[in-house]
Formats: structure tokens, C-alpha cells, sequence
């Protein structure tokens, strides 16, 4: 039998004690996407017209090849993730900060549902595939990271919660805080990958995209 690794292993303890808090973020952030979908359809005609005219105007941006470098793309993506994850952060080292959190994966989730629901809603099967290239790829990795990143808020201020009321002095909070830390730049670290494709490749495919439709 092949030996487990100790990180395999502590990956699958991890998995196995946040199992359910898991699958509460991850319901919680569908229902967040759900109701962004849904959001688009309680949308007058004249919001849409509003906004679909600012969309057309990004994307004569983008066929031209006028939009923001690459680089300051990067440093705005990843500074926005940044800035999450460090209140996500912040607020699992708080008593108060655990709704905050799951309010913030949800807004997270309806963000995501309504930026495709309204590419489907107003160009049917272009913003379908607009929303593959320019929405999905990064989300492959941000979706995951933040999900991870709320599971472990969420049981970092459980624990901080059960330390202040219920006094279990012998739970190492010191070590779980460096841990938690520790996780949140490991967390940072990916975000970095899903910044970079969003920046250097999302507007390259979204030209290419673009350019079909005309």
C-alpha cells in the first residue's frame, strides 16, 4: 500500500472536521448565484436597456483593443482579491465577523449570477459563450478559493466564539490563529494565478469572441 503524505493526510482530517460547514458555504454561494440569475429577470426594460448600453460600449473597447494594460488589469484584480481576503480574514478573528462572512459569500455568489444571467438574458447563446471565456476560467479558481477561505473563517471564529463563552482553555488558539494565517497566503497565492488569467488572457479571448459576433 503507498504511503500518504502528510499534507494528503492533513487535507483529508481537514476535509473530514469542515465537512459540513462545506457544504453550507457551497449551498450558501449557489443560492447567491441563483438569486443573481433571478435578479436579472426583476429587472425593468429601460435598467436593462441602461445597462446593456454601457456593456455594448466595453466591448467596442475591447474589439478595438482599447482597454487598460495588462499589468494595471493584474494589480487591480488581485489587489480586489487581496482586499477580500483580508477582510474575510479579519472578520474570522472576530466574535461579531461570522454573518458578516456568509453575507459576503453570498453577495460573492449573486455577483457571479448576475453577470451571466444578464450576458444569457441579453444576447442568449453570444453571452453564453462571452460568459465562458471572460467569467468562467478565473472563477475556476476564485469560486474554490474563497469557498475554502469562508470554511475557514467561518471555523476559526467558531472556535474563538466556543473560547470566549464556553472557556476551553485547552484548544490551542495560538496555533490554530497561526494556521489560519498561514492558510489565508496560501489562499493569496492562488488568487495570484486567477488574476494573472484574468488579466493577460480574459481580454484576449474576449476579443476573439467579439469578433465572431460582428
Amino acid at each position: 500500500m503507498k504511503k500518504q503524505t502528510p499534507i494528503k493526510i492533513a487535507l483529508q482530517n481537514h476535509g473530514r472536521e469542515h465537512a459540513s460547514i462545506y457544504i453550507f458555504i457551497t449551498v450558501l454561494f449557489l443560492m447567491g448565484v441563483i438569486f443573481g440569475a433571478v435578479v436579472v429577470n426583476s429587472l425593468n426594460l429601460s435598467q436593462k436597456q441602461d445597462l446593456y448600453y454601457y456593456l455594448s460600449q466595453f466591448f467596442g473597447q475591447v474589439s478595438e483593443g482599447r482597454f487598460a494594460s495588462a499589468t494595471d488589469m493584474f494589480k487591480q484584480s488581485y489587489f480586489h482579491n487581496i482586499k477580500s481576503v483580508g477582510l474575510m480574514w479579519l472578520l474570522g478573528i472576530s466574535i461579531i465577523g461570522l454573518p458578516v462572512i456568509l453575507i459576503l459569500l453570498f453577495l460573492k455568489g449573486v455577483v457571479v449570477g448576475f453577470t451571466v444571467g444578464f450576458l444569457v438574458n441579453q444576447m442568449q447563446w453570444d453571452g453564453f459563450l462571452l460568459s465562458i471565456v471572460s467569467v468562467l476560467p478565473q472563477n475556476l479558481l476564485i469560486i474554490p478559493a474563497f469557498i475554502i477561505i469562508g470554511t475557514i473563517s467561518v471555523s476559526f471564529s467558531l472556535k474563538m466564539i466556543r473560547q470566549q463563552f464556553m472557556k476551553r482553555a485547552n484548544e490551542p488558539i495560538l496555533q490554530l490563529f497561526t494556521k489560519y494565517t498561514l492558510a489565508m497566503v496560501g489562499i493569496s497565492i492562488v488568487l495570484l494565478l486567477a488574476s494573472g488569467f484574468e488579466a493577460f488572457a480574459s481580454p484576449a479571448l474576449m476579443k476573439s469572441v467579439i469578433d465572431v459576433f460582428k
